[in-house]
């Protein structure tokens, strides 16, 4: 921790807990370690513990969950900070807790991993043929196309490899999809989708084909199904160029979350996710709230406070 401020609260801060609590040294140390963590994680938001907000708090225990840790270990982490800021409250450093009505971390919902614009650009570009065999170029014709797909209609992995050749309306730029429940919905396509699927489905759905007049819009060689195996194993190859290990739900996600950053209504995304329930697609909400935030001090003449 390299705040001498920082350190100068987590040092009397532990020295309560010996001297004042009778805490058992291995206790401490835990607490100390977490508070560390924390302190680390407001440092790269130029703020100290003795200043931070009630936002910095609930932003660090989303990072963690982003990150795979369990809610027990959350749980512990949350803990040490509400002992921390009770501590500073009480002796008069600060003016109110941060840790007051954050909820327990048995009521967070994961936010979805998704990939960054730059890294979704990668993933896209990432599938290249093996060889210069028919067959290679038609395969990467078509991970190339599933990828645009996944992106553009927030697709399910059984949505892609059940999709059929009569639900595309190329022409028209949408898809007509069978997801949960056996419920139809529309998913657009954008402009890059309908190109690499025109692509695709020149030569290269003829070579995967076989002769064969499959109904089945993405084919595996010789006109079979695609396994969802297969696929995650594509989608995992075409991120790692991205330095990222991705999965399809990933995609989905990151279509969702890149449509709620740039200024699109929930109702718009839940009805191309197909999620029944808008309280389902309101795990974007904090992306909505964030650009809001984002444009307001941009915009607004007296968002930011004169000095």
């Amino acid at each position: 921790m390299s705040s001498e401020a920082n350190a100068g609260v987590l040092s009397g801060f532990l020295d309560y807990l010996r001297i004042e609590k009778g805490l058992a040294p291995l206790t401490i140390s835990a607490y100390g370690t977490d508070i560390r963590q924390f302190a680390e994680f407001l440092e790269g938001r130029k703020r100290r513990l003795g200043n931070a907000r009630r936002v910095e708090v609930r932003d660090f225990i989303q990072q963690l969950f982003a990150n795979g840790v369990d809610g027990r270990s959350v749980g512990r982490k949350l803990s040490a900070l509400r002992h921390l800021y009770r501590y500073l409250l009480v002796d008069g450093m600060i003016g109110y807790d941060p840790t007051l009505n954050i909820d327990s971390p048995k009521q967070w919902k994961v936010l979805p991993k998704s990939l960054a614009h730059a890294e979704m650009e990668q993933t896209l570009a990432g599938p290249r043929a093996t060889s210069d065999s028919p067959l290679a170029r038609a395969i990467a014709a078509r991970d190339r196309a599933m990828l645009e797909v996944f992106y553009a209609g927030a697709l399910r992995v059984s949505e892609i490899v059940n999709a059929k050749l009569e639900d595309l309306k190329l022409e028209m730029g949408y898809m007509l999809l069978g997801g949960k429940g056996d419920k139809e919905r529309l998913v657009p396509l954008g402009r890059s989708a309908q190109d690499a699927l025109a692509e695709y489905l020149g030569v290269p759905r003829l070579t995967l084909a076989a002769g064969k007049g499959p109904a089945l819009l993405f084919l595996a060689r010789g006109a079979h199904q695609l396994t969802r195996q297969r696929v995650w194993q594509m989608v995992r190859a075409a991120s790692a160029g991205a330095g990222r290990n991705a999965s399809p739900h990933m995609l989905r996600h990151s279509c969702a979350t890149h449509m709620v950053e740039n200024g699109a209504d929930l109702r718009t995304v839940q009805t191309i996710l197909g999620h029944a329930d808008i309280s389902t697609t309101q795990v974007y909400t904090h992306l909505a709230l964030d650009r809001l935030k984002t444009v307001y001090e941009k915009h607004h003449p007296r968002a930011k406070a004169k000095r």
